[in-house]
């Protein structure tokens, strides 16, 4: 595509052909209104960083997660970060005239989505409910381009889009017809599989979960799973991590991912995280916190629904109007498995060329690996001005970034680095 010139020239008029004027120095743009997001833009708030903030608050978790989920993480642990005090998770609550809570205490999707929402109106007022459409690198900045048709130009632009674009379907299983396959990202209402039978892959929260809530809906869900067995954390011991015995401490010190020293390390290493050869960084953010599902589920899934071990999927097909499974399991044996419904829980996999609305050219202009961007301290990528957070930065920094947690992280580091630039560009 050529440069937008058009653009750049209504852009150079507008600033008197080049001439510096700071009351006019085009905006950070944050896309995204997730917790990641949402974090973002009011530490970008904290440092005077002209900015604007797009998307519907908590958009993904209202739209793309299933009425009747409840979050993996603790309360602690679940808190978008802000420079000044006043907007955790307990404090929303008490606003509210909710009580304390702990460890314990599994959060409801319902009352994360309304957390989101509050935080926003409050601490990010200035969010427009609006979609951008494209985005693309001209003459040293970034041409924005909304739904609306508005086209305006951008110094920095910082992409917390969540999980949903890098919805992962693999090959073969999505070549079903559209009403017969679907990934978890798809559903917020799971009822509509009442009476139905459903074949559902994976063996994590996702998948663990919303077979439990399909077979509290009225479904028959069986769990196809390739390990030898499902996976759930340890209830916690007490509602306060400095509740446990000292000795319990010291051997597996808490952490906002859970007690452990490797989730301490994963917690608090972001930094380090980084420098960490590509191979052992994606490594390690597949097996820490691996697939497995929240202790509280566990009464949920046990003996209630088929989970098939040591199975994978040799071949799908149509037959009779209904999804045939042909699986293996480990010592070779094959069964056939009918399903009215095949629901991928098979996770996310970070891949830069699926943003869409960003031009060819930008995206080919970033430096990947594995599909993931390559990023700096700072969260920018090799282009400068575009950053990347939340799971996008994973590969980078470490699996705290599939979290809540991540996001003090990562905005402070980010609000660093837009304001370091903005300083090294007067």
């Amino acid at each position: 595509m050529p440069a937008n010139t058009g653009f750049i020239t209504r852009h150079k008029a507008a600033r008197g052909g080049g001439t510096h004027d700071s009351r006019r120095r085009p905006p950070t743009v944050v896309i995204g209104a997730g917790p990641y997001g949402l974090a973002t833009a009011a530490w970008l708030s904290a440092a005077g960083t002209p900015r604007r903030v797009f998307g519907e608050p908590m958009e993904c978790w209202h739209a793309n997660m299933p009425t009747g989920m409840y979050l993996k993480s603790v309360p602690a642990a679940s808190s978008i970060s802000a420079p000044e005090p006043g907007y955790r998770l307990e404090d929303f609550r008490t606003a509210r005239g909710l009580g304390p809570v702990g460890d314990r205490y599994p959060i409801p999707l319902d009352e994360m989505i309304a957390y989101g929402r509050w935080f926003q109106e409050r601490r990010v007022p200035e969010l427009e409910r609006q979609k951008v459409r494209g985005v693309e690198a001209v003459d040293g900045l970034f041409a924005v381009t909304l739904d609306s048709g508005e086209e305006f130009p951008a110094e920095n632009v910082v992409l917390a889009t969540g999980l949903v674009p890098f919805a992962y379907e693999p090959p073969g299983l999505n070549a079903l017809p559209a009403e017969l396959v679907s990934h978890t990202s798809r559903h917020r209402d799971l009822t509509r599989f009442s009476g139905q039978r459903v074949a559902v892959l994976g063996a994590g929260q996702s998948a663990l979960e919303s077979a439990a809530l399909l077979h509290e809906a009225g479904a028959r869900p069986t769990v196809i799973v390739r390990a030898e067995s499902v996976a759930f954390g340890s209830p916690p011991d007490s509602d306060r991590p400095a509740d446990r015995p000292r000795p319990e401490r010291v051997a597996k010190p808490g952490s906002p991912l859970g007690p452990g020293w490797s989730l301490l390390a994963c917690s608090y290493g972001g930094g380090a995280f980084r420098h960490l050869p590509e191979g052992l960084r994606m490594r390690l953010l597949h097996d820490v916190l691996g697939p497995s599902g929240g202790w509280w589920l566990r009464h949920r899934v046990d003996d209630r629904f088929p989970v098939l071990c040591r199975r994978t999927v040799r071949s799908v097909g149509v037959e009779d109007g209904a999804v045939r499974l042909d699986l293996v399991d480990t010592d070779g044996r094959t069964e056939v498995l009918a399903a009215d419904h095949l629901l991928l829980a098979t996770g996310y996999r970070v891949d830069v060329d699926r943003l869409g609305f960003l031009a060819p050219e930008l995206r080919r202009e970033i430096r990947t690996f594995r599909g993931a961007p390559r990023l700096s301290s700072g969260f920018e990528s090799s282009v400068p001005g575009l950053f990347f957070t939340g799971l996008a930065a994973a590969p980078t920094f470490g699996p705290v970034l599939r979290f809540v947690a991540g996001t003090g992280f990562a905005a402070r580091r980010v609000a660093r680095s837009v304001a370091a630039r903005t300083r090294a560009h007067p």
